[in-house]
């Protein structure tokens, strides 16, 4: 179709970004990370440049980065991807590789500056302003329904999810409580109050007035959804004027808050600084557990013994695509990345002792 859309250099930049489900065919198959049908956002772009293309794979990647730190709170490591992990056509492939609760990496998204590859082999070619003929440099771009699987396994425990209060869909869930049927009017008064306060005001309110089950039921139940914070309102709450408030990112007693004022100004502003904190607290406990477990190596035994323990080994690197496959073959780590924050000075590859002018992220991944 590009072919055929471009003629001249006044039909580029030509940027397509489609929303689209893929079916592959995967042998061994795993929920959200590799599976026979996935969602994905996938950008292609054609540039009368290799300057244009480049600029657009990596502000691409730096989306992709923004998107995971500032909503997500994964902080993934962007870098460029080895020869031997280049998609195949693509001149250079960037990525962004994230850490997932059992140490194992995700390549969570990629950018592939893809240069003419394509449009020397589909003659998709433009007229340039000398009225020459010159084939387009292109891009592609994806971030998939796999980016949930990294959510999930980033800040998931054993209670359930733990969704970041950006992406959450419910923010906060009101479980009300009463026991003996006067109660329940007032009750449910003062729960539409609070619901229609935190709704005005911009957040993602839910109630559950079920009374199928019992509000115990009801808290577990929304643990196990990743809701980040739950407000608990009984007889005695509206007698006080005030809520109980629970945070997910913090169990039992620690994360709960007795006494949080009604009064919709108060109310309003202590639960925005709560999902705020929540956003901060998963990000920051991401960055601690990926950086606690990066450990740096100056030798192939280290790395081997690195990757036994089942965390990631960093090192320079400039070896072959040979020593590469044998790393993958003896070890079953893959080269993930050469970082963009690259350490300063002087390096030698770990494997032969040459002159490196790169450290690598070597690791296991999905």
């Amino acid at each position: 179709m590009f072919t055929k859309w471009i003629q001249s250099y006044r039909d580029l930049p030509l940027m397509i970004n489609q929303w689209a489900n893929v079916t592959r065919w995967e042998m061994r198959t795993k929920p959200f990370i590799r599976t026979l049908e996935f969602l994905w956002q996938e950008g292609h772009t054609a540039h009368a440049t290799l300057e244009e293309a480049e600029k657009e794979a990596m502000q691409m990647i730096d989306v992709y980065t923004k998107f995971a730190y500032e909503q997500a709170a994964i902080p993934v490591i962007p870098g460029r991807k080895s020869r031997v992990e280049t998609f195949a056509g693509a001149d250079r492939t960037y990525t962004i590789e994230a850490m997932m609760g059992d140490k194992k990496a995700l390549q969570a998204g990629t950018s592939h500056n893809l240069g003419q590859n394509f449009s020397r082999a589909f003659e998709t070619q433009f007229m340039d302003e000398n009225g020459q003929l010159e084939h387009v440099w292109q891009t592609s771009w994806a971030i998939s329904t796999r980016f949930v699987g990294g959510i999930i396994m980033t800040h998931g425990d054993d209670a359930g999810l733990m969704l970041p209060p950006r992406i959450a869909p419910i923010q906060v869930v009101i479980v009300p409580i009463w026991k003996k049927g006067d109660e329940k009017g007032v009750v449910m008064e003062a729960v539409a109050s609070v619901q229609n306060t935190l709704k005005e005001a911009g957040i993602r309110v839910k109630v559950d007035d079920s009374e199928l089950r019992t509000p115990g039921w009801k808290f577990n139940f929304y643990e196990m959804k990743g809701v980040p914070i739950r407000i608990e309102l009984g007889p005695r709450d509206v007698k006080n004027r005030s809520v109980v408030l629970s945070r997910r990112d913090v169990p039992g007693k620690q994360g709960k808050e007795f006494g949080i004022s009604m009064e919709p100004s108060i109310l309003v502003d202590h639960i925005k600084g709560r999902l705020e904190e929540i956003q901060a607290s998963l990000l920051q406990k991401a960055i601690t557990f990926r950086d606690s477990n990066i450990v740096d190596v100056n030798s192939y035994g280290e790395l081997k013994e690195v990757i036994s323990e089942g965390k990631w080994a960093r090192g320079p690197w400039s070896a072959s695509d040979a020593d590469e496959l044998k790393v993958k073959e003896e070890t079953s780590a893959t080269i993930r990345c050469f970082p963009f924050d690259q350490p300063e000075g002087a390096k030698k590859c770990f494997m032969t002792g040459n002159p490196a002018d790169e450290v690598a992220i070597f690791a296991k991944s999905y």
